[in-house]
């Protein structure tokens, strides 16, 4: 081999060895592109004090008890900020963070991403940890939650539930898994009355309301006709409706007319 070989094959190891140690690039930032225009998007690291503040708001309809959402810089998934739910067992234990929606363009797809996570698997009984207000169902809530363990919508004003609570539809849904951070996504067609759920990017077979009735999935919640949710606002916290307490932080929250990401 000649020393101009030599050199070569030196300096290419020396590449090889360089990109092998070289830190990792950052990772590029989830938020929407033109949250600013159709939406919004919060990291919460603009709060200064302990209660959530700004556009968000800690009032909770009904009745509250020790449940508490609070501002907290211990935990976070980016930054150094998150709103943490002491979430309590009994309905009137129930503690939210939220904040309106009527920034963002109404009709057609509502997107949200949210990462959450929490101490506690969700238990066999019913729990909410999102709602939506909607006004085309006279103000009841669009649940997000858990229910014998798994994933779950569920809708007020007739307790609806998606999946169905069969043992065949809650094996369509999935856990939410403990200690470590979730990315959570939903679509709501609000013209055609669609539901699409994602976590960390895959969608849920279980949490889908595509317009076909299907056993053990959306066939129950499509037999009242003529759902259009018209959501008014964003709640993220804890409400149990018999056992569960849990602790849980919410970060990195984007809501606009396209899907965002996780």
């Amino acid at each position: 081999m000649t020393p101009t070989s030599y050199r070569a094959l030196a300096a290419a190891a020396v590449a090889v060895a360089l990109a092998l140690t070289a830190p990792a690039a950052p990772r590029a930032s989830a938020q929407p592109a033109a949250c600013a225009a159709n939406g919004f998007c919060e990291d919460f690291e603009s709060q200064t004090g302990t209660t959530p503040a700004g556009r968000w708001t800690t009032a909770v309809a009904n009745c509250s008890g020790t449940g508490t959402a609070t501002v907290d810089t211990t935990t976070a998934h980016g930054g150094t900020r998150s709103v943490r739910v002491t979430g309590k067992a009994g309905y009137c234990n129930h503690a939210f963070a939220g904040t309106s929606l009527s920034d963002v363009p109404s009709g057609g797809d509502l997107y949200a991403r949210l990462w959450v996570r929490h101490t506690t698997a969700l238990p066999a009984q019913h729990v909410t940890f999102a709602a939506l207000r909607d006004a085309n169902d006279n103000g009841r809530d669009l649940r997000m939650g858990g229910q014998n363990k798994a994933l779950q919508w569920n809708r007020e004003s007739d307790d609806a539930t998606l999946p169905a609570q069969s043992p065949a539809g809650v094996a369509l849904s999935t856990p939410l898994p403990v200690n470590t951070w979730t990315c959570l996504e939903f679509r709501l067609d609000r013209t055609a009355g669609r539901l699409d759920t994602w976590v960390n990017g895959g969608l849920v077979t279980g949490l889908v309301v595509d317009g076909t009735p299907t056993q053990d999935v959306d066939q129950q919640w499509l037999n009242r006709g003529g759902w259009r949710p018209a959501p008014g606002d964003l709640r993220l916290g804890w409400e149990s409706y018999g056992e569960g307490d849990d602790t849980l932080w919410y970060d990195d929250v984007a809501v606009g007319t396209s899907r965002i990401g996780c």
